[in-house]
């Protein structure tokens, strides 16, 4: 089991640009409090508590409404705390849950119901151990049940592994989500194999992409500036299939911990057109994760 991590920052600078109206965060997690929520002890890392209460004041100073939690490592296949988020704030939330291969229908249903709009899997054979165990053929198993819930999947996998997803794919016609740039490296550039595949995928309106953590495709800390050529390509290539998000309280780093508000100045500068940033941020969100009150309308 990995050390623990450093505390997440609970006074992150206030951002240059607040997030406008209605955005959403599409992508964090919720850890704890153990008390309530242990957990797991065949988890790969051990995160500090990161609760509820300290993602709203976040959100708070960062102006964001809306968000979509997305079940971390640590609490295994238990996702107690995110549906304990969903329960307490149905209308703010969405989540993302990872959950056993043989989870029925009826609990996905109850799931769906209750804010869970898609499962999350892992499928890392060049990083073996440090993910979810839940991969391809979990997906496999699951895709009927997700199906019929109207549950999309959601994936951590390097973009080069893409070809072994696609026989799994081929009668999915839910939506598919790539987390963090599809785990391409920001040193290899935007002509890199797996890139080159990823921007193809995308182009084609085949996946969506979470353009977040450039942290953890960059070591160039704390501005990550050979990951904005990514940033760009992506949004040049679909960005009505781009979405972003905070990664806090960016689980696994033991250094250079970012400043989460410093993320969103970063994404802020890496996507200058107002109309874009607003279809990341606030469009592509709603219509993904079913919000209400479409920001269509605002």
């Amino acid at each position: 089991m990995d050390d623990p991590c450093l505390p997440p920052i609970e006074n992150p600078k206030k951002p240059d640009v607040a997030a406008p109206p209605q955005a959403c965060d599409s992508h964090f997690h919720i850890f704890g409090p153990v008390s309530r929520f242990p957990y797991s002890p065949e988890r790969a890392y051990t995160p500090p508590e990161a609760p509820l209460e300290a993602l709203l004041a976040l959100h708070a100073r960062l102006g964001f409404e809306r968000g979509v939690v997305v079940q971390g490592n640590a609490h295994g296949t238990d996702c107690s705390a995110v549906m304990d988020a969903l329960e307490r704030e149905p209308r703010r939330l969405r989540a993302i849950a990872i959950v056993g291969d043989t989870t029925p229908r009826a609990e996905l249903k109850r799931m769906a119901d209750a804010g869970v709009r898609a499962l999350r899997f892992h499928h890392a054979p060049r990083q073996p151990g440090r993910f979810s165990s839940q991969g391809i053929a979990a997906f496999e198993k699951l895709a009927p049940h997700m199906a019929d819930c109207g549950l999309h999947a959601q994936f951590f996998m390097d973009a080069r592994e893409l070809p072994a997803l696609l026989p799994s794919l081929r009668n999915w016609k839910q939506p598919v989500v790539l987390d963090h740039f599809g785990s391409t490296q920001a040193d290899e550039g935007t002509a890199a194999p797996g890139f080159e595949m990823l921007r193809n995928f995308l182009g084609e309106g085949r996946i969506w992409v979470k353009i977040s953590g450039a942290y953890r495709v960059s070591d160039r800390y704390p501005d990550y500036d050979d990951a904005r050529p990514l940033h760009e390509a992506l949004v040049r290539t679909n960005p009505d299939h781009l979405l972003w998000g905070t990664d806090w309280p960016h689980p696994r780093l033991d250094r250079n911990m970012p400043d989460t508000g410093h993320l969103l100045d970063l994404f802020n500068a890496w996507t200058p057109d107002a109309r874009v940033r607003r279809k990341i941020l606030i469009e592509n969100p709603a219509r993904l994760y079913g919000f209400e009150n479409s920001a269509a309308k605002t």
